[in-house]
């Protein structure tokens, strides 16, 4: 492993179910960490799927990534990280923008190496490949929807409510008051109002 200067390393252990145990992956990063002369900044560990919506250890790690905290994440297979290919990607693609290395071990996945670093270069060429596909599924699909004669976007308000609110902002009533009456946005009732203001200050 290549190192200029002692690395702070988050350790990472994951298990999926209260009966499994996560000694094991721990004391594995911890000799890898000591093999590196990496300084074991903190060691998030817990009990969820990797299929959760939601892992707080694995998020309190990730805010410290993106806080330049962490130099690099060590975890012992990719699994404990994520279940699918699109979360690892969106994975890496944050480990490389936040100048963050990892570490896997039954991989063999070390990016503090050359030869490791590499692997950024494709990560990031997919995750730019898959926001491309989104923009282009995202664009046909309203494409779709506006040759259907479908409404893009939240309707217009209609003429007679847009009556309505001038009616109600001419006695001088409030615009939360006017949109609580009429039980319409608030946004819309501001936007109205304050072109009806315009318009009497003007006249």
């Amino acid at each position: 492993m290549e190192h200029n200067k002692t690395r702070r390393a988050a350790l990472y252990a994951r298990v999926s179910t209260d009966d499994q145990h996560t000694d094991n992956q721990l004391i594995r990063l911890r000799e890898v960490a000591a093999r590196a002369g990496w300084e074991v900044a903190a060691e998030h560990v817990e009990v969820v799927s990797g299929a959760a919506k939601s892992r707080p250890e694995f998020d309190r790690m990730m805010a410290d990534v993106r806080r330049r905290k962490v130099d690099v994440v060590a975890a012992v297979d990719l699994t404990r990280l994520g279940r699918t290919t699109i979360g690892l990607v969106h994975l890496l693609d944050d480990l490389r923008q936040s100048g963050c290395d990892l570490y896997v071990d039954r991989e063999a996945i070390d990016t503090t190496t050359a030869a490791g670093r590499m692997m950024y270069t494709v990560v990031a060429a997919l995750a730019a490949f898959e926001r491309e596909l989104l923009i282009e599924r995202t664009k046909a699909g309203m494409e779709r929807a506006r040759a259907q004669g479908k409404q893009i976007g939240r309707a217009p308000a209609s003429d007679a409510l847009v009556a309505s609110i001038r009616n109600l902002r001419a006695t001088g009533m409030g615009m939360d008051r006017i949109a609580k009456q009429l039980r319409c946005g608030k946004c819309l009732a501001q936007r109205v109002s304050q072109q009806y203001d315009k318009e009497a200050s003007t006249s």
